[in-house]
């Protein structure tokens, strides 16, 4: 998004073996894989939007190899950090990444199979919400899946005390920012063809939710 922060500090990134690296997504990557592998397809091409450091699709593609991953987000650096990444890989199956912002009238053309959003709904205005299911509806066929992870109110209420001290700090910050209800996530998706097949509790009180092309 480009109202995220810039990308060294916007989710605490770190120079770690000279490649920027974001501790979160280095403890939440074995989690996220192990939610989402059995409904990715077992071929064909999977977006992830706003892909930051690219630990997560760098962690993805060596586990799942048979797959091609495209990455992408709209800054610059944390672009730049994820092709350093994969580079140091020396993965065959991850491509460079494309610039991508989901508030963009139009997206890069890509031929997806899945997508995979990780961490941005609640580090972007509401409007990127509709943004995000808008761009996925055109470009997922009927049956893929769409992959969101990250903290979510249920029901209008925080999960945990820590959720809802991150979401006073989130609007301090920007205050068209915050935790989402996943009520109002699934609506989103409901409105551009979307069904919610399963929400998976994460480590951290967070949670993976996947979404099905209904139509």
């Amino acid at each position: 998004m480009t109202t995220r922060d810039s990308a060294r500090g916007r989710y605490g990134e770190t120079l770690a073996e000279g490649l920027l690296e974001s501790p979160a997504a280095e403890r939440n990557k074995g989690a996220i894989l192990e939610a989402i592998r059995s409904r990715l397809p077992a071929t064909g091409v999977v977006l992830e939007i706003a892909s930051g450091t690219g630990q997560h699709i760098v962690h993805f593609a060596r586990a799942l190899p048979a797959l091609a991953w495209q990455p992408s987000d709209a800054d610059d650096e944390l672009r730049s950090a994820a092709a350093e990444r994969i580079r140091a890989a020396g993965l065959s199956n991850v491509r460079a990444p494309l610039r991508l912002d989901v508030l963009a009238p139009e997206w890069p053309s890509v031929d997806a199979d899945a997508i995979l959003c990780i961490n941005m709904i609640h580090i972007a205005p509401w409007s990127a919400t509709n943004a995000l299911m808008a761009g996925a509806a055109r470009l997922l066929r009927h049956g893929a899946p769409l992959f969101l992870y990250g903290p979510y109110k249920r029901g209008g209420k925080h999960t945990a005390p820590s959720n809802a001290a991150f979401d006073e700090s989130l609007r301090a910050r920007n205050t068209e920012w915050g935790v989402r209800d996943l009520d109002d996530v699934e609506r989103r998706a409901e409105e551009h063809g979307f069904a919610l097949v399963e929400v998976t509790t994460m480590p951290a009180n967070n949670l993976t939710v996947a979404f099905q092309r209904a139509f």
